[in-house]
């Protein structure tokens, strides 16, 4: 039976809801043929109830590759429906940092029941993790690190790697400690392998790209892809190693924010779950609340607007070119926001950095002001009239420098305060140009055209 026919089977016995032993064996054998990523995908989209039952047929290595590739509040969730021994088997085999990902979206009495269930070693590790702030690089590093000492040689590397590899998060990059475990390089498995066994470790270590637990997950990810690693050592605050960060939690890492920063950049939250498992009033939830602020924003633009009215009367063509005033300053402000935001995420650009962002947007936004401002000028000019051409001319040219400014300076402000930049772009700065657009627009015309 191919996969997709096997989908097709497990997903018309879950809608019958099996219950009698034969249905189940059934069940349990029809799911044996699907891929991995496949049970995934449904344990994540269907119906509590369903995922639960399709979730307690799999056999216990099944179950575990299932549930690891699951997110964590949809992994909450699964253990919500099923409270059972399995349960305790599984979340004693996770790695530290997913365990306490999982316990954040958790009831902290189930989160203590399941606590208490582990042995003294994975508890404490998994206490650690725990100790960190949620959007510290430190919740999602892993405390299972093989540390090498420089005075070893590096056939005792070796040996150690061979003893104590299987149960290291990674032996691919290797800290070097002292005796207090402050970090004092790495050193590569391969350079390991092709390196006399004679040779001393401090000899061939070298420095680490490394981060502070604290640091912001974000951050940490993003310098951990921009040095091309395939792990980072996660440092306390007096440079003692406790952990590693592998690329994998990495990924997760650069792939949540990317996915909130979309959603927030569209004007919404990110759902927490997939979309059609999601609850329709979960959904709205997620959109109402953003729909009603830039509603509420929105009434500036109307303010504006109004206060233009008798303008507008006077010569009825300028109303004709408002959407494309306002389409291109949104449209300059959010390319903006988007290379500043950008840039920040990488270490490109700080805050500290805000005068010389400003200069260079006010600069870029002159250039494509001039460029879109001439066009205008030449089209709108010869269409209808020199003076309309001015006006279309000079306000394009004003709309694009004040929008590329504003959009720059955003997420430097929004950095500053300890706010998301991401929340400050693309619905805030549409809003913001929209309006300010429209009195620089009707500003010009009333000067030049004598209203």
């Amino acid at each position: 039976m191919t996969s997709t026919a096997a989908l097709d089977t497990v997903l018309d016995l879950l809608r019958t809801d099996p219950q009698s032993e034969a249905e189940l064996e059934h069940l349990a054998r029809e799911a044996q043929l699907l891929p991995t990523g496949e049970l995934v995908y449904l344990v994540g989209a269907r119906p509590a109830t369903e995922a639960a039952l399709l979730f307690r047929v799999l056999d216990k290595a099944r179950a575990l590759a299932v549930f690891e590739g699951l997110s964590s509040d949809h992994q909450a969730e699964l253990i919500s429906a099923l409270r059972t021994p399995q349960v305790a088997e599984i979340i004693g085999d996770l790695d530290p940092d997913d365990r306490a990902s999982l316990f954040d979206e958790l009831p902290a009495s189930v989160a203590e029941r399941l606590m208490h269930g582990l042995d003294a070693d994975e508890r404490a590790m998994t206490t650690a993790v725990l100790g960190y702030p949620r959007h510290a690089i430190g919740r999602y590093m892993s405390p299972e690190v093989l540390a090498l000492r420089p005075e070893q040689t590096v056939a005792e590397a070796l040996a150690e790697v061979r003893e104590r590899g299987e149960d290291a998060e990674t032996v691919y990059l290797l800290p070097v400690v002292d005796s207090s475990r402050v970090l004092l390089g790495v050193v590569g498995l391969r350079r390991l392998l092709l390196t006399d066994p004679k040779e001393r470790v401090g000899d061939l270590a070298h420095e680490a790209v490394r981060a502070r637990a604290t640091d912001d997950r974000e951050e940490a990810a993003r310098r951990f892809f921009a040095a091309k690693l395939l792990a980072m050592p996660i440092v306390d605050a007096e440079e003692r190693l406790v952990g590693v960060l592998t690329v994998d939690d990495a990924v997760e890492i650069i792939e949540r924010e990317n996915a909130e920063d979309s959603a927030r950049t569209s004007g919404s939250e990110p759902l927490t779950r997939s979309y059609l498992a999601t609850p329709i009033l979960r959904v709205v939830r997620s959109r109402i609340v953003w729909l009603l602020v830039l509603a509420i924003s929105a009434i500036l633009t109307v303010q504006v607007l109004e206060i233009f009215e008798d303008r507008l009367d006077q010569v009825v063509v300028l109303a004709l070119f408002i959407p494309l005033l306002t389409g291109t300053g949104g449209n300059t402000g959010n390319q903006a926001a988007t290379t500043v935001t950008r840039a920040l995420a990488v270490g490109e650009v700080r805050v500290r950095d805000l005068p010389r962002v400003v200069w260079r947007e006010l600069r870029v936004g002159a250039v494509l002001g001039a460029v879109l401002g001439s066009l205008g000028f030449v089209v709108s000019g010869l269409v209808y009239g020199l003076s309309i051409g001015i006006v279309m001319g000079l306000t394009l040219l004003s709309i694009c420098i004040m929008a590329a400014i504003v959009g720059g300076l955003m997420p430097l402000l929004a950095k500053r305060i300890g706010a998301d930049p991401a929340v400050f772009s693309n619905p805030f700065i549409s809003t913001f140009c929209d309006a300010t657009g429209l009195i620089i627009y009707f500003t010009i015309a009333t000067v030049v055209l004598g209203l």
